[in-house]
């Protein structure tokens, strides 16, 4: 039987790392990245089902996509939970069956009780063996079924994901997965708990040749790396980075690489070397905190191997721009934390900051001291799931104080001119001639650049600050910088505003739905492609 699957991700809440208010600048752009795992088990199904995707960050799956399918697959992560549940209902109150994978559901089982299969653990022989069971039946069973993975299908072995079915144009960046998994510790983080601290790899041609098929499916021109700590395997990053430096010569450079990485990363200057010519232009670091003192108690005594001011000046030097991580609501955080993490970022100069407050995740150390401590609670009104030390309204009201201050439009745009003098300069030339610039290329820069000018350079509180920054970019050529700049800084300073208004939640990694939810996106059309 040919089976019909319905593949549908479920919507973000906004976020300061999402990049929304950034989209309304970039013509067709809808959603941040498409997502690697659900278009992994898209392309893993068997060869005569039919198959088909809808990311709900970019368009509603209808009562006519789900009456298409005979079974519905979603996937995603804790914070995206009560998007997840609205799909399941959604879904079977069309009578349709319904799976859900991902690392929310194989982190906490328990949580999804109304799924009619769940699929715990990662791509392997589970996957294979709830296929089987689908082929021979895809009706809803009496109740719930579970099937975990036991042995897992090793990275190089995965399928090329299953691009073709995503609107690739109308993501703001692409992704590539090269590892999984991370060697660390840190006391907040679930990653070893869900995919093992000994990172396991693709070859470097499976990452190529996934960019060439994002290159044909319209990717815009940055894709980022989505692996838990591109250096997790340093080895095998060294042995990458010539492959994708050949690729990018051979291609003329048509990408822009960005990545997650531990600060430690600046204590190798021989890969930040292969990075810069490879094209890599952005790293994350999960900085989380200026105090030493708190980095240890976390288990991430690492980012301090080299003093955080000269390891994000190193990442500079070679042309990368850093965005951070921050958390409050630490137990070693002071009344004094919000203050030192302002200063850290004025010195520092990384312009864009995820700032959250703590949350515990299932299945990680912080989530058992904590939990054993009763210091976990399920209040529905609260922006974190942590009883912190200090009390609960102080950590909010300087969480919301820190976040205004570090992005006011002045501060925000202080810290880009320090990168765009000190940073940006220091990039492997592109030296792409307008000749293999595709149509389509010119037509979104130049939209692009239009809409910024009428929303930011003339509409906005902030004009003047916007053009004594961007305007030296534009007379000099650098379209592109001022681009980023300027759509990125609207974003941040967009979001900030609503965050201190109290529309968005202080924990990106909350579920609860203490603040305004999205808008929903679009109405898709009532039939898709195969």
């Amino acid at each position: 039987m040919r089976r019909r699957i319905l593949c549908v991700f479920p919507r973000y809440a906004p976020s300061f790392g999402t990049l929304e208010h950034a989209y309304a600048l970039c013509g067709r752009t809808r959603a941040f990245m498409p997502p690697q795992g659900i278009l992994v088990v898209a392309a893993s199904a068997p060869v005569d089902w039919q198959v088909r995707f809808i990311d709900e960050n970019i368009s509603v799956a209808r009562a006519a996509d789900f009456a298409w399918a005979e079974v519905v697959f979603v996937s995603g992560m804790h914070v995206q939970r009560p998007a997840i549940e609205d799909i399941n209902r959604r879904a079977q109150h069309c009578g349709k069956t319904t799976v859900l994978g991902g690392p929310s559901v194989s982190a906490c089982p328990e949580y999804y009780r109304e799924f009619d299969y769940l699929h715990i653990g990662e791509l392997g022989d589970a996957t294979q063996e709830l296929f089987r069971r689908l082929d021979d039946d895809p009706g809803r069973p009496s109740q719930q079924q579970r099937y975990q993975t036991v042995e897992r299908t090793p990275l190089a072995d995965f399928p090329l994901p299953a691009y073709h079915l995503a609107p690739i144009s109308r993501y703001f960046l692409g992704s590539v997965q090269f590892s999984s998994g991370c060697p660390y510790r840190c006391e907040f983080c679930d990653i070893p708990a869900l995919y093992g601290r000994v990172p396991r790899l693709k070859s470097p041609q499976q990452v190529t040749r996934e960019l060439d098929t994002l290159l044909e499916t319209g990717v815009l021109g940055a894709v980022y790396f989505v692996d838990d700590n591109f250096i997790g395997n340093r080895k095998a990053a060294r042995e990458l980075l010539p492959t994708l430096i050949d690729w990018q010569r051979r291609r003329g450079y048509p990408l822009e690489l960005s990545c997650e990485a531990t600060l430690n990363i600046a204590k190798y200057p021989e890969l930040l070397a292969m990075m810069r010519e490879a094209y890599f232009t952005t790293v994350f670091c999960g900085i989380e905190t200026p105090e030493l003192d708190a980095l240890r108690a976390m288990d991430k005594g690492h980012n301090a191997n080299v003093p955080m001011y000269e390891a994000v000046a190193r990442l500079n030097s070679y042309g990368m721009e850093v965005v951070s991580g921050i958390i409050l609501g630490l137990d070693t955080d002071t009344a004094e934390t919000p203050a030192r993490i302002r200063e850290f970022v004025e010195r520092s100069n990384i312009p864009m900051l995820t700032v959250n407050l703590l949350q515990a995740l299932p299945r990680t150390p912080l989530y058992q001291r904590l939990a054993a401590a009763g210091r976990i609670t399920e209040q529905r009104d609260r922006e974190s799931n942590v009883v912190f030390l200090q009390p609960y309204e102080r950590v909010l009201a300087g969480w919301k104080r820190l976040i205004q201050e570090i992005y006011q439009p002045e501060a925000i745009y202080a810290r880009y001119a320090h990168n765009i003098e000190h940073t940006y300069p220091r990039r492997l030339a592109r030296r792409r001639p307008v000749s293999e610039l595709k149509a389509s290329d010119l037509r979104l820069g130049l939209r692009t650049l239009t809409n910024l000018t009428l929303r930011v350079g003339l509409l906005s509180d902030y004009r003047r600050t916007f053009w004594r920054t961007v305007w030296p970019l534009l007379r000099t050529g650098r379209v592109s910088d001022a681009i980023h700049v300027g759509a990125v800084a609207h974003h941040l300073i967009t979001f900030t505003r609503e965050a201190v208004r109290g529309r968005h939640n202080a924990s990106f990694y909350s579920p609860n739905p203490t603040a305004a939810r999205p808008a929903r996106p679009q109405r898709a059309p009532s039939s898709r492609p195969a």
